[in-house]
């Protein structure tokens, strides 16, 4: 622009930026960088001199110091379980969900999903994480107030059962529904939040596993999901268990289970997707649905989904993989560190250190995620035309310094708890490391009071007991 242009004017501009990620088709990584938004749009992006000297803004953020990113997508979190920590440790696949987490589910009322949303609502946006796939529950409307109240991207569901029983266990009987009943009141979330003038809402359609779903509430849900125009997801394929499980019941391994139902394509997202038949592989390969590799889940519970995965391979032949934390049940709730996991797992089962480099670990966590939640046209990279979700991490910290290659200290080194500032659509969420939109104290008194209360239906003291002796 030249000396005698006026500035265009813009609503934020962040300016200084050490090292900025932009995730764009060139994949550019620009120091000294600045972005300038205008009604929670990016406008512009480029060096910090050229972009001040366009760009005249009501709000500037000095990103000296700071190492910029797409905000991250967490394709599968379940925000009802975020409560759950220290309840399922050590716990095999079949113990974990019929004997921890299914009676946990079952305990929960609305106003406890509510405080349990809001708790992982809180932990994703301070952890850089802008937009999360929920896989549903029994409360679909307290996890969207929660989404609402703190200002995080949300693709809600509600989770659907008709099977009560598999091979693994049976299900409490509060969480039992017939196919009617569940087709019903998943259309009623499609309804109600896919059709939503929120635009930081999605819906999506949910069955929680293919060992408790008929065939006729599978083929439903994918009839409701192309009608609403969304995603069809369900876990699969995550353990031994499950895999074997349906393969006594049906004859058919879990992946081609749903290619024979004719509901595998671009519009279906696979959480874990780890313990495939050779088959398998090729439908995937061939349908491309979304996936979903969560490495703290596995590692966790020893599901054995690196040992036996195919997911660098079916990157390679082009399929979407985003990455997932899944609960607090396993610990963390931090995209850096799943992305470092699921790089470095990779690189150690195939004794390979090119495998997943840490590039391929940020486009799942930031375009891949946004792809998957079919949001890959709103967010996902920094460039023009796209919403501002931003995020700004702080590297005067040792895990940042020295900052020579800030890809590799992004997932090699850092984590969630360097993030400083968060934008969702150009609105800050996160300033400093705290929340903007919630009484952050206010919540973590509302914690210990929520699972005391549940805990008295859940009978907590029958399940986890400590092994070393507390006085």
């Amino acid at each position: 622009m030249s000396k005698t242009s006026k500035p265009k004017k813009a609503d934020l501009l962040v300016k200084d930026i050490a090292w900025l990620i932009t995730v764009d088709k060139g994949r550019r990584v620009i120091r000294d960088a600045a972005i300038a938004v205008s009604k929670g749009k990016i406008v512009a992006v480029g060096k910090s001199a050229e972009i001040e000297d366009a760009f005249a803004a009501d709000k500037v953020i000095d990103g000296k110091h700071t190492v910029a990113t797409p905000g991250f997508t967490d394709c599968h979190l379940h925000s009802s379980f975020h409560l759950s920590r220290g309840l399922a440790d050590e716990a095999n696949a079949q113990s974990f969900l019929f004997d921890r987490m299914y009676p946990y589910e079952a305990a929960m009322e609305q106003e406890d999903v509510r405080v349990s949303a809001t708790h992982a609502c809180a932990e994703l946006l301070r952890h850089g994480v802008t937009c999360f796939i929920d896989p549903g529950n029994y409360h679909p409307e307290a996890s969207v107030a929660a989404a609402k109240a703190t200002g995080i991207r949300m693709v809600a569901g509600r989770s659907s059962f008709d099977l009560t029983k598999s091979v693994m266990g049976l299900l409490p009987e509060r969480m039992i529904e017939d196919t009617k009943v569940c087709l019903k009141k998943a259309e009623e979330v499609l309804e109600r939040y896919g059709k939503s003038d929120n635009p930081r809402l999605k819906a999506s359609a949910s069955f929680r596993g293919l060992n408790n779903a008929s065939d006729e509430l599978i083929q439903g849900l994918k009839k409701l999901a192309d009608k609403y125009d969304t995603l069809l997801q369900t876990h699969a394929c995550f353990s031994y268990s499950t895999h074997d499980g349906c393969v006594s019941r049906c004859g058919l391994a879990e992946i081609e289970r749903m290619e024979h139902l004719g509901v595998l394509d671009e519009r279906m997202l696979v959480v874990h997707s780890g313990w495939l038949e050779p088959a398998e592989v090729v439908m995937l390969a061939k349908r491309k649905p979304s996936l979903v590799c969560a490495p703290s889940s596995s590692l966790h519970n020893g599901y054995g989904n690196f040992v036996v995965g195919k997911i660098p391979e079916l990157m390679a032949f082009g399929v979407n993989v985003g990455l997932g934390s899944d609960h607090a049940s396993s610990g963390i709730v931090d995209m850096a560190q799943e992305m470092r996991l699921a790089a470095c797992g990779y690189k150690e089962v195939r004794m390979n250190p090119r495998v997943m480099p840490p590039e391929h670990a940020i486009e799942m966590a930031t375009i891949n995620g946004a792809k998957a939640a079919q949001w890959g046209d709103k967010i996902g990279s920094i460039e023009a035309g796209k919403d501002a979700d931003i995020v700004l991490f702080d590297t005067l910290r040792p895990e940042w310094q020295p900052l020579i290659n800030p890809v590799s200290n992004l997932v090699y080194s850092a984590t969630g708890d360097s993030v400083r500032d968060v934008f969702v659509a150009g609105e800050q969420v996160v300033k400093g490391g705290r929340l903007t939109k919630i009484d952050e104290m206010a919540l973590y008194r509302e914690i210990p009071e929520t699972v005391a209360r549940f805990s008295k239906r859940l009978k907590m003291n029958e399940i986890v007991t400590l092994k070393w002796p507390v006085s």
